[in-house]
């Protein structure tokens, strides 16, 4: 690949799909591939995001070629755009697909790029069938599908999803990649005064956006439990993330549990500066998720070398290897305490740690460009 068209979130917009595919273009351009980035104009209307903001706070990065001309519900830009890269010509293009909601733009842009008989459009995709349903979900994930000429997943439950819509296009696994962009661990001290917490305490950590899916009643629930058994004596769980929605339920389940000394909550976006203090002031992240394909926050997790308690689903076992770097439980309230227990109780904090230096080495960026570049080669035979 010479000449590539990276096409989805990137600056001004935020959060782990952005970092993705900026650092995805990075990594090509220092392959000595010309990349530039077209992202949105409009991602999402206002009233669909959940979120408080869907724009960084942060500078624009320097070293990339972001152009925003993507409008995700004006059909009459999809064919501009589409038009656009039909005549530039581009060798591929790359995209992110995590949500059917960008089915129908995606999935006319592709078609259109295609038609110049030269471009290919490739895909990393997340998700197959998104965590919260909506009767549109086949008919724009399958209209996307079919528009595109290759896929690269990172977990065998998005595979298994796939291929519900197609086995005629070639798809690749390739994990997903490690986050390199939030900087080098801190000093528990200094991550503990950055976020104004006690060094004397140990802490774990829930991160990320607050979806339903994402299990956090679960987590109140076994930390009651934990407390009731005395467990939680000198520990807190820190909550890190905006809430995305009923953030009410999960305050009500918090004072129900009597748990509003325990949970240390920062529910706002996490800015790509801080991230790195919470994960170097926890010594465990648990994510005791409903559902999962795969999980970014895991890969956040290995890059600071934080051992996880993750439950059973999707691919989450897949990436966190049981008493390797971390545990896996199953979807229950016992199950997640007793992890907790035995993190705690074994003393397994520096061999979990020591034996994520090993592992994460297979989460490479160059490791998803080789694959991108093997996919590549594959859909030029077809």
């Amino acid at each position: 690949m010479k000449k590539i068209t990276v096409l989805g979130p990137a600056y001004p917009y935020r959060g782990g799909l952005a970092s993705i595919m900026e650092i995805l273009a990075r990594t090509f351009t220092d392959r000595g591939a010309e990349v530039d980035i077209k992202t949105f104009t409009v991602q999402y209307p206002e009233f669909l995001f959940p979120g408080k903001t869907q724009y960084s706070e942060s500078l624009p990065p320097r070293d990339l070629k972001i152009v925003r001309c993507v409008n995700t519900v004006n059909p009459f830009n999809w064919i501009k755009v589409g038009r656009m890269i039909r005549r530039e010509r581009p060798d591929v293009v790359l995209m992110k697909y995590w949500t059917p909601f960008m089915g129908p733009c995606f999935g006319t842009i592709a078609r259109i790029a295609r038609g110049n008989k030269h471009t290919k459009v490739l895909v990393q995709i997340d998700n197959v069938i998104p965590h919260e349903h909506h009767f549109t979900d086949s008919w724009f994930t399958r209209y996307f599908i079919n528009s595109v000429d290759g896929f690269v997943y990172m977990s065998q439950q998005v595979k298994d999803d796939l291929d519900r819509f197609t086995h005629r296009k070639p798809a690749l696994f390739s994990p997903h990649p490690l986050f390199v962009n939030y900087g080098s661990k801190a000093p528990k001290e200094d991550a503990c005064r950055a976020l104004n917490l006690d060094p004397e305490l140990s802490y774990s950590l829930f991160f990320g956006f607050i979806r339903d899916y994402k299990g956090l009643d679960l987590l109140l629930d076994a930390w009651k439990y934990l407390k009731d058994r005395g467990y939680t004596e000198k520990r807190k769980l820190i909550v890190a993330g905006e809430f995305y929605y009923n953030k009410s339920k999960y305050i009500d389940q918090i004072k129900r549990n009597g748990l509003l000394d325990d949970i240390i909550l920062h529910d706002y976006f996490i800015k790509d500066d801080d991230v790195r203090y919470f994960f170097s002031a926890a010594d465990v992240l648990i994510q005791p998720y409903w559902s999962a394909t795969q999980s970014g926050v895991t890969q956040i997790a290995y890059h600071f070398e934080v051992p996880m308690i993750v439950t059973n689903v999707g691919g989450l076992a897949e990436i966190v290897p049981d008493n390797v770097v971390g545990y896996v439980t199953d979807t229950t309230v016992e199950s997640v305490a007793e992890a907790f227990v035995r993190f705690y109780e074994d003393e397994n904090a520096t061999r979990l740690s020591d034996n994520m230096k090993t592992e994460k080495v297979r989460f490479s960026w160059e490791a998803m460009a080789d694959k991108l570049d093997e996919l590549y080669r594959l859909v030029q035979n077809d």
